[in-house]
């Protein structure tokens, strides 16, 4: 999902604590394609294996350390409360570096080398996608916890997703902002390098016509600049009564307070992409009134809720976002899955998982439909003054189940799936 400002000097240490956690290990180093290797022994038997990639380095770093906490502490729990049929889990851990040919790679060593029974990342989509072409040939199971593309499941049977798609998260921000917000003109900035940006973009701009609203302007912007200020003034000028950035955090940040001297009115609303505490140190005051999506709130006062929140915090010492709450439950989730099959044969973890229904998340039930994809609330964060972020409604699916197309069911195989660009 992110990017930004991760890439500094606590990072290399923090990923060194990390991987040396109890009952977590990272891969061994080779397989990638080069000559020479030594083929890799037979891992023992005695334990369940589970492959776990994500970025812990690299601009999306942010979020893949989070989900790895989330996914560390539900091995944890597991493993102390007797494992999975008897059996300790061990979380096998790959860095993708936040690049997408390593994810490949990554995710191929812990196929063959490895031999994971299932597999749990990536954080953003476009590389989840190619994890996904990995898993399917290999008839892996392979669930994401963030990666929010259609696409996604659509590689094949052995893909699962358990966190909400774009289509639903778009259709309940264009909900919100014209329920809520009472809007009727909007502005959109994207990320043109980003295909959550032009994606999510696409499906809030869909629904938003749908309703009745106009789009007075759509701009685009590349990531990582550090001046926005000619698509801002566009934005100002068109005068929308609402602004909708879906993207990141880091350029949301910047925007908000970019804005502020530009004398625009309009609130500017965005995507789980904001979902990070670096959003405020970055925009600070100027992100007050300001609207966002999210899978969660840690203000939430359901046990289920409170209870993560306050483990994360005696684990961690930090409060978790989004990233930690969506994969907390897809472990859980997945671990589950491999608890009620009946072997660890792939065909039967993939089976287990697909019959996973109501599964008590933090983030939500869990139940996948025939997509292999959960259908999820979509809660709307207010940002507060000092930070703070107060749930302004929770958006259940059946409130906006008439706004969203139907899935197609058919499921192409991975040779007609066309590779994407970038995206969270």
């Amino acid at each position: 999902m992110t990017r930004g400002a991760t890439a500094n000097l606590l990072l290399p240490l923090l990923l060194a604590a990390l991987l040396l956690a109890p009952g977590c290990r990272p891969a061994p180093a080779g397989g990638g394609g080069g000559g020479g290797a030594a083929t890799p022994e037979s891992p023992p038997d005695d334990r369940v294996r589970i492959g776990a990639f994500m970025s812990l380095t690299g601009d999306t770093a942010q979020y893949g350390i989070s989900a790895y906490n989330g996914m560390r502490m539900a091995v944890e729990e597991a493993n102390s409360a007797g494992g999975v049929g008897g059996r300790q889990v061990e979380l096998i851990v790959q860095d993708t570096r936040s690049d997408g040919v390593e994810t490949e790679v990554v995710v191929r060593r812990l196929v063959s080398e490895s031999r994971v029974h299932a597999l749990l990342g990536e954080v953003v989509s476009s590389r989840t996608l190619l994890a996904a072409r990995v898993a399917q040939a290999a008839r892996v199971p392979m669930l994401t916890p963030s990666a929010t593309t259609p696409e996604v499941t659509k590689v094949g049977d052995y893909v699962f997703r358990s966190c909400y798609t774009d289509p639903h998260q778009g259709a309940a921000l264009a909900h919100f902002a014209a329920r809520d917000l009472g809007a009727s003109r909007a502005a959109f900035l994207i990320d043109a390098g980003q295909n959550y940006s032009s994606a999510l973009a696409r499906f809030i701009r869909e629904e938003f016509t749908r309703r009745g609203g106009e789009v007075v302007l759509t701009t685009y912007y590349g990531a990582g600049a550090a001046d926005y200020t000619s698509q801002l003034r566009e934005v100002a000028a068109a005068r929308p009564e609402v602004v909708f950035i879906p993207g990141y955090y880091l350029e949301a940040g910047l925007m908000a307070r970019q804005l502020k001297g530009l004398g625009l009115e309009a609130p500017l609303v965005g995507g789980d992409g904001w979902d990070s505490p670096r959003l405020w140190e970055i925009g600070g005051p100027s992100l007050v009134g300001a609207y966002f999506s999210s899978h969660y709130s840690v203000d939430d006062t359901d046990p289920v809720v409170s209870n993560f929140v306050e483990g994360y915090r005696r684990l961690f010492n930090g409060v978790p976002d989004a990233f930690a709450a969506t994969a907390y439950d897809a472990a859980r989730v997945m671990l589950a899955a491999l608890a009620r099959a009946p072997t660890l044969d792939p065909a039967a973890v993939r089976d287990a998982l697909a019959a996973t229904r109501d599964f008590p998340g933090v983030t939500g039930p869990v139940t996948f439909d025939s997509n292999r994809d959960a259908v999820k609330p979509v809660v709307v964060i207010r940002i507060e003054e000092n930070g703070r972020h107060a749930v302004w409604r929770r958006i259940e699916p059946d409130q906006i189940a008439d706004w969203l197309a139907p899935s197609p069911t058919p499921t192409p195989t991975p040779r007609a799936t066309r590779r994407k660009s970038k995206k969270r």
